[in-house]
């Protein structure tokens, strides 16, 4: 990551580091604008409890608003429970129908991969080792002979 940015023009350098400092200026504005709207809220919901706590607060009408407005926030949630049960429908069907495909090929190429490895252990690998086996097998034997055939020949030269 280093050599990338040691690649980079200055320029390059100068649009990458005001994305940044933009990024964070919308991140920062999202917070202030959560913040305003739960001060909102809250100051709301005070000046809606002092008015309920007033004595001549027609609390019937309040209480039918109340009851219309929980019969559409039922509405709006039925709404979206229906739009969920339509979204989990669409991914099942991808499910069937894209990736368990996908997977099937998957499963089928690392069989045929795993057959391959298993031909070229058994053709190529193990005779080629079986022969470096018996090289070095051979090779040892010469050198031992060779190392007793020179050792008897410093002895009798050495008394």
């Amino acid at each position: 990551m280093e050599t990338e940015v040691h690649l980079q023009e200055p320029s390059q350098e100068a649009e990458a580091a005001s994305a940044r400092a933009e990024t964070s200026r919308g991140s920062r504005k999202w917070l202030i604008g959560a913040v305003l709207a739960g001060l909102l809220a809250l100051a709301v919901l005070v000046v809606v409890t002092i008015y309920l706590l007033n004595p001549n607060t027609p609390t019937a009408r309040i209480r039918d608003v109340f009851i219309i407005l929980l019969a559409l926030e039922g509405m709006l949630v039925g709404l979206a429970l229906i739009v969920l049960v339509v979204q989990i429908a669409i991914l099942i069907n991808l499910l069937q129908h894209e990736v368990r495909p996908i997977l099937d090929s998957t499963a089928r190429t690392v069989n045929v991969l795993q057959g391959t490895a298993t031909f070229i252990s058994n053709r190529l690998a193990e005779p080629v080792i079986k022969l470096n086996e018996t090289v070095a097998a051979v090779s040892s034997v010469a050198g031992v002979l060779k190392f007793a055939r020179g050792r008897k020949r410093k002895n009798p030269k050495g008394e």
